[in-house]
């Protein structure tokens, strides 16, 4: 728009004054109004990345906030950017069709465009730009090719009242002004805010019923909805959020203070209406309470401290307990002449000291508060205190003696809990694992002292062993296989196991079973025979190949059976009768350690030890590794025809 340069600059003027008044003004959307010179202005959004000025200089910024009425009775605020700029006379582009006689107008005035962007922003947020684009009719400029622009910008994005914000033209950062948008309260708190929506408060009334011990709070002349409600002790005390409707008369007091608020954008009303109710003082009174403490750092001095729900005026001194407490003179001190804390719980603490006072015998203090027609007090330093907190360090201490008289009396099965963590997982304490031992067939002595060392062994670690070498007589009356099977009855527990000792017989005895449950007759040499046929009811040993033969046709063999030797020789997985190929085998006694692990931790410890040399492989239980981390297949062992 253009408009005539005393009209423009008188409309500019009132606009500054307006803007420094923070009162009212008829616009209601974004508006740039130009100087004499300027024709066509027009004003847009423009990204901050693609701004730029075209044929002028900014010379001077200054921006102020004002208030743009949208209706009659609601008003926004606005930021006003005035702009003095200097306006090139080179790179003119001629307005007007191509040919050369039509280059000049009838005045001889020549046109060119124009164009330059203001920006802001506050420390939080990215910059907005407005760019102002116009014609220059440079005949018409005066003042050495000086001209201004005015910008009203509704509503500016990203800003709040109380906000910094930066004003400057692109490229001119020099140039920058910094202006503070007027805060709520501020703004709230003339005549605007009868126009301004965010100083919009809810009404409150109190209702007391006789019937009820209870104050009820209606805002807006309604009590089934609330607004954001915190209650506070004192006009600057911290507010404390609510949620209900009514407050309880025994919380009630002089000092308390109520604020409400329609949204965090809208300015919070503040209402003290208790202050004159008498019953409100009482409140106060009753919930005074005073703690004494002597001390002798700076020497002999007692202190005090007082809290109550609101800040109190009266006196305190010291005084010594006798029939009545009678004042030890030159004592006294104000309430009002000390600071006032209010701590965590909401209540107003008043902190002192009596200096250079005799302690002999401990002395109390008395308390008058203004307005109560009686003293408060004695208040004196109760030595129970003292005794709670001895009492508490020494049953911190009895209990921490009884802990650790109870991890020496149980250390045995504290080391088994380290242990089993250590090894892969926690085993449960008090519970007995149940171990069958077989020995081999056609035993010597020393074989049957090693399986019975190994027995005590395991009972000695917590398991409950049987062997076969100490159940002869059981067996007789059973049988062999039938004995065997009673006793895997009994392993009820997944880390239950049957240990079979191998030695250069078992072995013999274990190749020769399998070789008579071949689909084919095994190649012999020439000078041997057929396969010696075995009975699973001749021994105890012959009965196990027979289960072991059972359970690698379910795939659980590795899971019930283990193998143990105690030949000097190492033997690995690729030396044994394929029957027994897969199963964990352990070289005693090397691998002792190993062998109690797994009869603790069974498949948690394979699964724990990452480089176990145990791989489970499918429905054929456990087979070893090879050097490479490659497992050996096994061949599947046909059952009984």
């Amino acid at each position: 728009m253009f408009l005539p340069g005393r009209f423009v600059w008188r409309v500019l003027l009132i606009l500054h004054m307006s803007a420094l008044g923070l009162e009212p003004s008829g616009y209601d959307s974004d508006t740039v109004m130009c100087s004499q010179g300027l024709s066509k202005c027009t004003m847009k959004d423009e990204m901050f990345l693609l701004a730029e000025n075209d044929g002028v200089d900014v010379e001077k910024v200054t921006a102020d906030f004002k208030f743009c009425s949208k209706t009659s009775d609601q008003c926004i605020l606005c930021l006003v950017i005035d702009t003095e700029l200097h306006v090139h006379n080179t790179n003119v582009e001629f307005e007007g069709s191509s040919e050369l006689d039509e280059e000049f107008d009838s005045e001889g005035a020549r046109d060119s465009k124009a164009s330059v962007t203001m920006c802001y922003k506050t420390p939080s947020t990215m910059p907005t730009c407005k760019k102002v684009e116009f014609t220059v009719n440079h005949t018409a400029i005066t003042q050495q090719n000086r001209t201004q622009i005015s910008m009203v910008i509704t509503q500016p994005a990203g800003v709040s009242f109380g906000n910094k914000v930066f004003v400057y033209p692109h490229k001119f950062l020099h140039l920058t002004q910094e202006v503070d948008a007027p805060s709520l309260n501020k703004v709230c708190s003339r005549k605007l805010k009868k126009c301004a929506e965010e100083c919009r408060v809810p009404e409150l009334s109190i209702v007391i019923p006789k019937e009820m011990n209870s104050v009820e709070l209606q805002f807006d002349g309604r009590n089934d909805s609330l607004p954001a409600l915190c209650i506070q002790y004192e006009e600057n005390g911290m507010c404390q959020r609510w949620n209900r409707g009514t407050i309880p008369l025994s919380s009630v007091t002089h000092c308390m203070c109520l604020m409400a608020w329609y949204d965090e954008k809208y300015v919070r009303a503040q209402w003290c209406p208790f202050t004159n109710m008498g019953f409100s003082h009482k409140t106060v009174w009753r919930n005074v309470s005073v703690s004494v403490r002597p001390t002798n750092n700076y020497g002999p001095t007692l202190l005090w401290n007082l809290s109550a729900p609101c800040r109190l005026d009266g006196e305190v001194w010291p005084c010594r307990k006798e029939n009545s407490c009678r004042e030890m003179k030159g004592f006294r001190q104000k309430l009002a002449d000390g600071a006032w804390r209010q701590n965590s719980k909401g209540l107003w603490e008043r902190r002192g000291a009596f200096e250079d006072i005799d302690l002999q015998p401990s002395p109390c203090v008395m308390v008058k508060i203004e307005g109560m027609r009686h003293e408060l007090g004695p208040f004196c330093f109760n030595q129970s205190d003292r005794w709670r907190w001895s009492l508490l360090a020494v049953g911190v201490m009895l209990l921490v003696f009884l802990t650790l008289l109870v991890f020496y009396i149980k250390r045995d099965f504290v080391k088994k809990w380290a242990w089993s963590w250590h090894h892969g997982g926690f085993v449960k304490i008090g519970r007995k694992d149940h171990v069958v031992l077989l020995s081999p067939p056609d035993v010597d002595n020393v074989v049957t002292e090693s399986v019975c060392g190994l027995g005590s062994l395991l009972c000695n670690q917590g398991f409950d062993v049987t062997v076969d070498q100490w159940s002869r007589t059981e067996q007789s009356t059973l049988g062999p296989l039938p004995w065997l099977h009673s006793q895997l009855l009994k392993l009820n527990h997944q880390e239950s196991r049957v240990v079979v000792v191998l030695n250069h017989s078992a072995l013999q005895r274990a190749e020769e079973w399998t070789c008579q449950y071949k689909d084919e007759v095994v190649t012999k040499k020439e000078d041997e025979g057929p396969c010696q046929v075995w009975s699973p009811y001749s021994d105890v040993f012959t009965a196990s190949l027979r289960l072991i033969h059972d359970h690698r046709q379910k795939g659980r063999a590795g899971e019930r059976f283990l193998l143990v030797k105690f030949a000097s020789s190492p033997i690995n997985d690729r030396n044994l009768p394929e029957l027994l190929q897969g199963l964990p085998l352990f070289q005693l006694p090397s691998q002792t350690q190993a062998l109690l692990t797994e009869l603790r931790l069974g498949v948690k410890a394979r699964t724990s030890r990452g480089k176990s040399r145990w791989k489970r492989c499918g429905s054929d239980g456990w087979r070893a590794k090879t050097k490479n981390s490659e497992t050996k297949p096994l061949n599947h062992l046909p059952g009984k025809t």
